[in-house]
């Protein structure tokens, strides 16, 4: 069985191949700049290393959110249109759970990726990637008095967050798979982005903040 990953909401982007529970193909750059030629580039590039083509996936996982907009918005529609031109299965991620997946001797991490002025995007995962904090955007303030008192929680992220030790996390991509590869599967049609707050354009216009 040959799966495809394609992660394009953090700031690491990624494309992985597995085949047989087991990643054969890797490819990972930095998505701040030119994304959408890069990503294209990246999907090949997975295929060529194992001379394989799109025709032989069987899966297709796509990493919807929280996170860049241009990034999500980008991984969505390749993966959409892949899945459906293939028609094959298309099952999202969430970029949180994604960033828990790190072995360590810790059981309770919380995710965070930077969502601007002092906000970020968080989500608590144990280890075995269950969650016990839901997703969500938030003022770190605000998180930081909600989880006050538990030494026990790991901060993960690949951002500098201010006023935060973050531990820069080593993706376990096989684990994640390994845990969604039996979900419930939906029209990949039906499969939407997750952004958890409104486009500065709609804040501005609305005069929001967190």
């Amino acid at each position: 069985m040959r799966f495809l990953l394609i992660n394009t909401a953090i700031s690491n982007a990624s494309v992985v191949l597995f085949e047989n529970n087991q990643i054969v193909s890797i490819t990972q750059e930095n998505n701040e700049i030119d994304l959408s030629s890069k990503i294209f580039y990246m999907i090949d590039k997975v295929f060529d290393n194992v001379h394989c083509t799109p025709k032989d996936l069987h899966k297709i996982f796509v990493v919807n959110g929280p996170g860049s907009f241009t990034g999500i918005r980008i991984g969505m529609s390749i993966a959409k249109t892949m899945a459906w031109t293939l028609g094959i299965d298309l099952i999202p991620i969430s970029s949180l759970e994604l960033l828990a997946s790190i072995n360590s001797s810790v059981d309770r991490h919380v995710s965070l990726i930077d969502a601007r002025r002092g906000c970020v995007y968080a989500g608590g995962y144990d280890s075995e990637l269950n969650s016990f904090l839901d997703d969500q955007y938030i003022h770190i303030d605000e998180l930081l008095k909600q989880l006050a008192g538990d030494s026990h929680i790991q901060f993960l992220s690949f951002d500098d967050i201010a006023g935060v030790n973050v531990l820069r996390p080593q993706i376990d991509y096989l684990k994640v798979i390994k845990k969604h590869e039996f979900d419930e599967v939906m029209n990949c049609h039906f499969v939407n982005p997750v952004y958890l707050k409104l486009t500065e354009a709609e804040e501005k216009r609305n005069h929001g903040d967190c």
